[in-house]
């Protein structure tokens, strides 16, 4: 990997200009879905990478073709993409967005299968050192899903930044906001703190979630000690039924995509929206509404 002088995410100075997002009600759906064409025209950061097809799921080796292809279809749009394996498949991603020209975050998946995450690991630093990584996460979630203990995610946090080092890559790991106030070590050992921020997994109504978020974000700028934040997801489902005060809709779905854009964007924030395409496989353990978060449907055709 040749040298780069200075990192593409920098640390800097945070002060949040807050904004209330657009009132819905003043718009009808055909308004709605214009502005929301227009947003997603408008390129904006980067967008969490969907694997899968009708049929397919994790555990499926999946084709550099496939995923090639569904990089064609989000390049016009973002200019980065995150991965969240490097395995079956995956390792595919940033290779595909590399050759097209796009910045890429790439997640080794860790869980309590220790033999999977030696191969997790070795993928990673093997890509980073082909010149495939710009940002580095090890993990996603893993302390969310009591997965694996602290000290053992440290420990591949240190391997991987010790077997990156030189090559300017920054290290990081990704969870919910509250995780980097909960551990602080968590912020300690990583260059750059990546953090998902779901008001629609706390039952937040859509008229307050812009807010909610924001509130979200302030708390991991507290937590970061100074140091560069990327939002990893956040989103919002556009069918499927609901959480407390948060209800899948299409309405609900544009609106926040088009208010989270424009926040980011006003405060130069590095944003990952969840997701791109739906995968049909996700209804398990988050219900019907796992089904729907992409921006564009399972055909791959945008959604609105």
């Amino acid at each position: 990997m040749s040298y780069r002088e200075e990192s593409y995410y920098k640390p800097k100075a945070y002060s949040q200009i807050t904004t209330h997002g657009l009132d819905a009600s003043k718009h009808s759906f055909e308004e709605l879905k214009n502005i929301w064409r227009q947003t997603i025209n408008d390129e904006f950061h980067g967008i969490c990478f969907s694997m899968y097809e009708d049929g397919q799921e994790p555990g499926d080796d999946i084709s550099f073709e496939q995923v090639e292809r569904r990089i064609k279809k989000l390049k016009p749009h973002v200019k980065a993409v995150r991965s969240f394996s490097c395995i079956e498949g995956n390792e595919h991603v940033p290779v595909a967005a590399k050759k097209h020209g796009l910045t890429t975050l790439v997640g080794a998946w860790l869980s309590d299968d220790k033999d999977a995450n030696e191969e997790e690991i070795e993928g990673l630093i093997a890509l980073a050192k082909a010149g495939n990584v710009d940002v580095a996460a090890v993990g996603n979630e893993v302390l969310y899903r009591n997965d694996l203990s602290l000290e053992d995610l440290l420990g591949y946090i240190k391997r991987v930044k010790e077997a990156l080092k030189g090559l300017n890559i920054p290290v990081g790991y990704v969870d919910a906001y509250y995780e980097f106030s909960r551990h602080p070590e968590l912020v300690e050992h990583s260059d750059i703190i990546l953090a998902n921020l779901y008001p629609y997994w706390e039952g937040c109504p859509i008229d307050y979630a812009l807010g909610h978020m924001q509130a979200m974000y302030g708390q991991v700028v507290d937590a970061a000690q100074g140091k560069p934040i990327i939002i990893t997801e956040t989103g919002w489902p556009s069918e499927g039924g609901g959480l407390k005060g948060a209800f899948a809709s299409p309405e609900s779905a544009m609106k926040y995509f088009i208010d989270t854009i424009n926040w980011t964007k006003q405060n130069d924030i590095p944003i990952f929206y969840f997701s791109s395409f739906d995968e049909s496989w996700k209804t398990g353990d988050e219900g019907d509404v796992g089904a729907y978060w992409g921006l564009w449907d399972k055909h791959e055709n945008l959604k609105f």
